[in-house]
Formats: structure tokens, sequence, C-alpha cells
């Protein structure tokens, strides 16, 4: 089990500002605490360096577990998996609805289906907030 230290993860917090870097799920509207997420997991030989750790909430960093890689629907490739913390949200993924993550790249239509981030639970929580007006995060 790794450990990173409460600085470490402050900082993190910060940089992600706050929401999950693969939904975009904010701290406030979650009803768990945002997890540090070890973009290669240190299953795979990742380490607790700040360069692999990035936010994410307790559902999509649970599909992810020690995935790295996923495969793109469209090629039927096995693509790496989105990376918050080096490429751009806005590059990979578009909302459709205010509330559906679609994959725009071969690795957003990878990493939509392996974090199954248009699960039920994730589109009920992603409707409710758009209604309230609490999603898309502005900024």
């Amino acid at each position: 089990m790794s450990h990173v230290s409460d600085k470490l993860r402050q900082r993190i917090v910060e940089q992600a500002q706050n929401r999950c870097g693969y939904c975009l799920g904010e701290q406030r509207y979650v009803f768990a605490p945002l997890e540090i997420d070890h973009l290669r997991p240190t299953a795979k030989g990742g380490t607790d360096d700040e360069e692999n750790l990035w936010l994410a909430c307790p559902l999509c960093n649970a599909y992810k577990g020690t995935q790295t890689q996923g495969i793109d629907s469209l090629s039927q490739r096995k693509v790496p998996l989105f990376n918050p913390r080096r490429q751009s949200w806005k590059r990979h993924f578009r909302l459709a609805n205010g509330i559906e993550i679609v994959g725009k790249t071969a690795i957003g239509r990878a990493t939509v289906i392996a974090l199954q981030m248009n699960n039920r639970l994730a589109m009920t929580v992603r409707q409710n907030w758009f209604i309230a007006d609490w999603y898309p995060p502005k900024n």
C-alpha cells in the first residue's frame, strides 16, 4: 500500500482543482473523499512521485483499478488510458446533453469504456448535477 504525505496530497488536490481527472466530478458534490490515483499503478511499477499522481473520484478510481490500457471501440486496438496530468480533457472528451462523456479520440473512447464513465449511477448523478447547474465545471 502506498502512502502519500498530507502536503503532497494537498498539492495534487490544488493541481486537479479538487475534482476527478476523469469524470470531472467536484469534491463538493461527491459523497466520498476524492482519492489519489496512481496513473501508473504501484502494482505495475508506478511510484508515489507527484508526476504519477492525480485526483479521482472513488467510482472512476475503482473501475480504473490497475488498468493502464483499454480498447478503442472504433479501431479495436489497445491504447493507453487518458492521463489527466499530461493530457487535455477537452481534446479527448466531450459532453453530450451535458452529462454523457463521449470519447473524441482513441484514448478518450478507451477510457470511457474502461472506467465505465457512463454507467447508470454516474449518469443519474451527473444528470442531477446538470439540473442543479453544478455540472459541467465552469472552468
